[in-house]
């Protein structure tokens, strides 16, 4: 396995990512965190760590790495999962006691929030806009080694996420899942994520367990 990324790593625009603020974040929903923001000496990539407690380099770390869908994350959207996993992973991070949440600024695996949003408009219509995956998880890999981790316990439905942080050094001993009941809105949309993305999901609620997931009402 290669070593880890060095503190310094390139961004999609060359330049280096490094730490550039660092607060206390205390939240509604999983209490207090330590939030770091990363970027690159062009601000064209940013990028935040939440951390709770102490990170043991010698123990695996629950991660979760969270793309950013500011309609699901912020204005609850049910077309997709986003939101509830975001709240899911805060909440087993929580009790838990440790763990870092790194948050990427990748709406819509890469297109941007408006393409996100001509494409939901074209799938009203009934049209398949399924786009090529873009996210690359190199910048978010390069953050969980500054923080110290070395071995992970990811929380993710997605393989690539796996083999990706596999690729640039870090040890994943446990792949979490972290699957959300599907709903009337977004069941399609889960369903094209385990067909054409790879995703591990059942998507039969009833092998996911009887408890809501978090801000579905049932």
């Amino acid at each position: 396995m290669p070593s880890p990324v060095s503190r310094k790593t390139r961004s999609k625009s060359g330049a280096d990512i490094r730490l550039l603020a660092e607060t206390t974040l205390p939240t509604r929903k999983a209490g207090a965190f330590r939030l770091l923001v990363y970027g690159d000496s062009m601000d064209n990539n940013v990028l935040l760590a939440l951390v709770k407690g102490r990170v043991d380099p010698e123990a695996p770390t629950l991660v979760r790495l969270h793309s950013q869908c500011l309609t699901g994350d912020v204005f609850g959207s049910e077309r997709c999962d986003c939101g509830e996993q975001l709240d899911a992973a805060l909440a087993m991070i929580e009790k838990k006691g440790a763990g870092v949440l790194v948050y990427m600024f990748d709406e819509g695996r890469g297109i941007g929030l408006l393409n996100k949003i001509r494409a939901y408009v074209l799938q009203d219509q009934g049209r398949d806009t399924v786009e090529a995956d873009m996210r690359d998880y190199k910048a978010a890999a390069h953050i969980l080694s500054d923080l110290g981790v070395r071995r992970v316990r990811l929380l993710t439905n997605n393989p690539d996420k796996v083999r990706q942080l596999e690729e640039y050094g870090l040890a994943v001993a446990e792949r979490m899942p972290i699957e959300i009941p599907p709903g009337k809105s977004n069941r399609d949309y889960l369903r094209t994520k385990r067909t054409k993305f790879g995703h591990l999901l059942s998507l039969d609620p009833e092998q996911q367990g009887s408890r809501p997931a978090p801000g579905r009402k049932r």
